[in-house]
């Protein structure tokens, strides 16, 4: 992707730190009250932060379509010379996120076959084995960084597994997709799009052979599902299925990551009393798990382009238009969810939350994603009686730019058996 085609979010948003970024709620309230529907000069883009607004963005593919020319989102690299076919292009017939219906319900349907309720099922003591097992290897000490030691592990594990990638390659793939989904400015793109080639042409050496060799040993994996899946008569090549993988591991590793890690954060800063509830109440880890996706999971937007003229905004929209809906701010709308800027979990709509988006386009792993968070949160509970911050902890020391927003790169606590 040229440079020239990713919309900056940093010329709209102006933050002055990471934290500001990490905690942007000032930002959130003053554009819901003051600018709903914005246009952004210096990006030649548009940005719609009101709850109902952001849902109509999304779902009314007749006038916003996922066919764009631009993004906010910068995956994979840039490649010169005409008619380049780069690695981490995924196929068209896979590709459910730059596709708008009847056509996107088809190639949906062939991924969906991957994240079935049976599948849930099937991966569901998986997950808890991976969860107790990460538990057990801190659960004797004094004090953990629970980013390093469960967060960032347990999804990377998890989505590995899934694959059907071995276990000793876990770290490898964490690296890959860490550099593939890192963010770019312009400063920034020739350096960092260089990091993603080497990356992207490393994860294809590595995963193409393994692929091939699992066309004769298939089993209860996503790869597996993607060499037997049929469109239209045809099967997926090789180089198809190494392509989608990278895009599946991305959408499940970093975003479930800062979930979780985020999720330890409010416990331990936003409403360290919640701990508590949760441990003596159980049954409410999953009403929390929606209040985190609402409140602390503060990074979710998407961009479409403007189908046909219209005003269903309130404003003047011209076709070509490039618009962004800001999900996360649409969260903290006070006209969807009463007092918003605080973390409640017995909130009666928290799961009309629109974290995982809205629509056709509705996040396809977002059950997989709720899973794992009421996994992860319900296996430390039960082993530890109560947690507490470590001294000296200071917010814009361990956060660092992603492709998600700023992501915790370390968060200590102490633990209590």
């Amino acid at each position: 992707m040229k440079k020239s085609t990713i919309i900056s979010l940093s010329e709209i948003t102006k933050f002055q730190s990471k934290e500001e970024e990490f905690s942007p709620y000032r930002w959130y309230r003053h554009m819901l009250k003051q600018e709903p529907v914005v246009y952004n000069e210096e990006t030649d883009s548009w940005h719609v932060f009101k709850y109902d607004l952001v849902k109509t963005v999304l779902n009314d593919h007749e006038h916003f379509s996922s066919v764009r020319k631009r993004s906010i989102v910068n995956v994979g690299y840039s490649s010169e010379g005409e008619g380049a076919d780069n690695e981490h292009h995924i196929p068209d017939k896979l590709d459910i996120h730059n596709v708008d219906p009847p056509e996107h319900r088809k190639r949906r349907s062939l991924l969906a076959s991957a994240f079935t309720p049976r599948s849930l099922k099937l991966w569901e003591p998986r997950i808890q084995a991976v969860a107790d097992e990460l538990v057990a290897e801190f659960s004797q000490l004094p004090e953990v960084d629970i980013v390093k030691a469960y967060t960032s592990m347990f999804p990377v594990i998890i989505m590995s597994d899934l694959l059907g990638i071995p276990s000793k390659d876990r770290l490898l793939f964490k690296e890959w997709v860490d550099i593939l989904f890192m963010p770019t400015t312009d400063a920034t793109f020739n350096r960092i799009n260089e990091m993603k080639k080497i990356a992207g042409q490393q994860y294809f050496e590595y995963l193409y052979p393994f692929v091939v060799s699992k066309r004769t040993n298939l089993a209860e994996d996503i790869i597996s599902d993607l060499i037997q899946v049929e469109v239209d008569g045809e099967h997926f090549t090789d180089e198809e299925i190494v392509r989608t993988t990278m895009f599946i591991l991305g959408a499940g590793i970093e975003t479930t990551s800062n979930l979780l890690a985020n999720s330890f954060y409010a416990l331990l800063y936003d409403k360290p009393e919640l701990y508590t509830e949760l441990r003596n109440n159980p049954e409410l880890v999953g009403n929390a798990v929606e209040e985190m996706l609402r409140y602390r999971f503060h990074i979710s937007k998407m961009d479409r382009m403007v189908k046909a003229d219209n005003n269903l905004l309130g404003v003047e929209l011209k076709k070509g238009d490039a618009i962004v809906a800001w999900m996360s701010a649409a969260n903290m709308d006070e006209d969807m969810f009463e007092d918003p800027f605080t973390l409640n979990i017995h909130r009666p709509n928290n799961n009309k939350q629109l974290a995982f988006g809205f629509g056709t386009h509705f996040c396809l792993g977002a059950p997989l994603a709720r899973l794992e968070a009421k996994i992860v949160l319900t296996t430390f509970l039960q082993t530890f009686t109560s947690i507490e911050p470590v001294s000296g902890f200071i917010l814009e020391d361990h956060l660092t730019p992603s492709a998600a927003g700023q992501s915790l790169t370390s968060l200590p606590m102490k633990l209590y058996t």
